[in-house]
């Protein structure tokens, strides 16, 4: 991980309860991967399943050929399907670019198992690891042979509201925290770019 990149993928991460679409819904992603095609972006993130929680081939198969020689990354859907390891084969054969994942548990780091295992296999989409990445987890996937990492690396900061209505929300959930906002930490990012560039890397199994 010492050569460090940073690009922006447009990604289309409707959950639609979930990840499967309507007829409608998918034309408008059609759509949209067209436009940022055309648009000239390197690549974008989808991710569509059947009802049955297995990748959707017919769909998958539409975007791909649309998108042309964008490299597209298959996002955390692939944590909802019911089997990842057909998943991975089916992904391969489209030819999907990499595949973003936790390793189908609530954080990347509880499914490292699976994603070591996944890099292992994999003869072709590259494994990206994502979901709770942080500077004090980033040592554990290096060293485990994961090549990409996906991370927010923010926090929440205070709304800089003085006035807060009391007994008022906005929010369904009335114990929501409606005056802080997620943003990405830059100093955050900084240590986590210089960790990745002395962290030794693991070497993948041919």
């Amino acid at each position: 991980m010492t050569a460090l990149r940073c690009r922006f993928i447009p990604s289309f991460v409707c959950a639609s309860a979930i990840f499967g679409y309507s007829d409608a819904e998918f034309e408008v992603m059609l759509n949209d991967v067209a436009q940022v095609r055309d648009m000239g972006f390197p690549g974008l993130v989808i991710g569509l399943l059947d009802a049955d929680g297995h990748v959707s081939l017919a769909c998958m198969r539409r975007i791909m050929h649309l998108a042309g020689a964008m490299a597209v990354t298959f996002h955390r859907a692939f944590d909802m399907c019911l089997n990842p390891y057909q998943a991975l084969r089916q992904l391969t054969d489209l030819g999907v670019a990499r595949i973003l994942s936790s390793g189908q548990q609530q954080s990347a780091e509880a499914g490292l198992a699976l994603l070591r295992e996944l890099t292992e296999l994999s003869r072709g989409p590259i494994i990206m690891a994502g979901a709770c990445v942080r500077l004090t987890n980033l040592h554990k996937f290096v060293q485990s042979g994961i090549q990409e990492l996906h991370s927010s690396a923010g926090q929440f900061v205070p709304s800089g509201m003085r006035y807060r209505k009391a007994g008022v929300s906005m929010s369904a959930d009335s114990e929501a925290d409606e005056f802080s906002r997620y943003r990405v930490d830059s100093e955050m990012v900084a240590n986590m770019k210089h960790a990745l560039t002395v962290l030794p890397v693991a070497t993948r199994p041919a």
